[in-house]
């Protein structure tokens, strides 16, 4: 199968050059596109954050379109990426939870599925990815196996935040400096060996995922005597000395990710590359700090003191496994001048699925045949077309490492409803509309019975259109 798309996108690339040979020549749009790891979509200083320090973020998101309502469907890093990758949920492709290197070794990314940087490679993009990869280990899995001509940074969830062991020119080597200083630093050495053809560029970054200290001066001292505003101080039990230290390091992190991405956008102001080229900004996920009790991501973490008592066998103390907005909502800006109006913004919900279709329409590149795709193609949109589409988010997270679940969830601007169809007793729907916080769980309430029906109607139809596994696990 993969053999066939080959040489159906070489044919078109070969028929598509005859063709612009009949008159001038058209160049393609560069992406680049920037990924990071663990960025809450409060995050931001343009979301409204008291502390948050990103002129460079904000400036991105201004100068093209905010996407408000960008969401991953699996809030943890490998399914998300998987997802990212391919246009389907990591449920079809066997990845539910993050990949861990020692207990999943021969886990990844199946190489026979096609993903949007393969099918934009075969198109003639010169394609490089620089930091985290997370999505199999082995040399099978290895980046260039599956659409990147170029690989340097780490195939592992994990790294330090200094002086990190990378893999640069195919062999592992310990690199001096801040991670995000170094995958900057070779992304911009990619920019440069590339300027005078079409390339895509995946700049992967680590950061802001703990841990976060060390941190340079420039990044860590606006914060080191801050008394951060925390969203919930009166959290029952919530250790708030805790929650704010961590929020300062946290927000550290946040700005060596703003100052890295400033310094990538200037370089292609300084090589007159911006304007022919679209650069995305997300995340594989978002982040809590304190919000609902609980810090880190869909398999989060209690931030009580003490910790709720342990009453599920599934659910180890400290745990907290969730599908909270702020785990599945990340900042997310395109930029794409003279094409994207600047200042422009999407309040309809837009998945990390989409990304395959879009950029491979924008960039004129023809979907692979035969392919899976399950998101949607958002160009319109973006394009500043007058289209709308329901304002329904839908998610999968089956946890295996710190807990076991199996949370399915629907979100409509007024409801969202997860079912953990291992563990019933977790159930949840919150009422958006009156408690945007997600701070109570009104499953019980009679009142709220049909709302409850129909929605976990809509679960079973999205997870039989995937043919969910976890199907087979469901008590009729």
């Amino acid at each position: 199968m993969k053999w066939t798309v080959r040489f159906l996108l070489v044919f078109g690339m070969i028929l598509g050059s005859l063709v612009s040979a009949k008159g001038p020549e058209v160049q393609k749009p560069n992406v680049v596109f920037i990924l990071t790891d663990d960025q809450a979509p409060w995050a931001l200083g343009l979301s409204g954050h008291p502390h948050a320090d990103t002129p460079h973020l904000d400036k991105l998101f201004k100068q093209g379109m905010w996407l408000k309502k960008s969401y991953v469907v699996t809030p943890v890093c490998s399914p998300s990426r998987t997802s990212l990758m391919t246009s389907r949920y990591g449920s079809e492709l066997g990845v539910t939870d993050w990949i861990h290197p020692r207990n999943e070794p021969d886990l990844g990314l199946n190489p026979k599925t096609v993903t949007w940087t393969e099918a934009m490679q075969y198109a003639g993009y010169r394609t490089g990815l620089v930091g985290k990869w997370h999505l199999g280990v082995p040399d099978k899995f290895h980046p260039t196996k599956t659409g990147f001509d170029y690989f340097m940074g780490f195939r592992t969830g994990g790294n330090k935040v200094i002086r990190p062991t990378l893999e640069v020119n195919g062999k592992d080597q310990q690199v001096d400096g801040y991670t995000y200083d170094i995958l900057t630093d070779d992304a911009l050495r990619f920019i440069d060996r590339n300027k005078d053809r079409a390339f895509l560029l995946c700049l992967h970054y680590r950061a802001p995922h703990t841990a976060w200290l060390p941190q340079p001066d420039s990044d860590r001292k606006p914060f080191e005597n801050l008394d951060p505003k925390i969203p919930n101080p009166d959290f029952p039990n919530l250790d708030v000395e805790r929650v704010k230290r961590m929020t300062r390091d946290y927000l550290g992190s946040v700005k060596g990710i703003d100052r890295n991405v400033g310094r990538v956008l200037k370089h292609l102001d300084q090589l007159q590359l911006a304007e022919n080229t679209i650069v995305v900004f997300t995340s594989d996920h978002g982040y809590s700090m304190g919000h609902n009790g609980i810090w880190h991501k869909g398999n989060g973490h209690w931030a009580l003191k003490p910790a709720p008592p342990v009453t599920n066998p599934n659910i180890p103390r400290n745990q907290r496994p969730n599908m909270y907005d702020n785990s599945i909502f990340v900042p997310t800006a395109i930029r794409w001048p003279g094409k994207i109006a600047p200042n422009s913004a999407l309040d309809l919900p837009v998945a990390n699925l989409d990304w395959y279709p879009t950029l491979l329409n924008l960039t004129g590149v023809p979907l692979p045949k035969g392919e899976t795709i399950r998101g949607r193609d958002i160009t319109p949109a973006l394009l500043g077309k007058d289209i709308e589409w329901p304002d329904v988010c839908y998610g999968e997270y089956s946890t295996h490492h710190q807990s076991k679940t199996h949370m399915r969830m629907i979100r409509t601007s007024n409801w969202k409803l997860v079912r953990d169809f291992l563990n019933p007793e977790r159930d949840e729907l919150f009422d958006l509309k009156n408690d945007p916080a997600e701070s109570r769980n009104v499953i019980g309430q009679k009142k709220n019975a049909a709302v409850v029906r129909e929605l976990h109607t809509q679960i079973l139809t999205r997870m039989r259109a995937v043919k969910d596994p976890v199907l087979n696990k469901i008590k009729p």
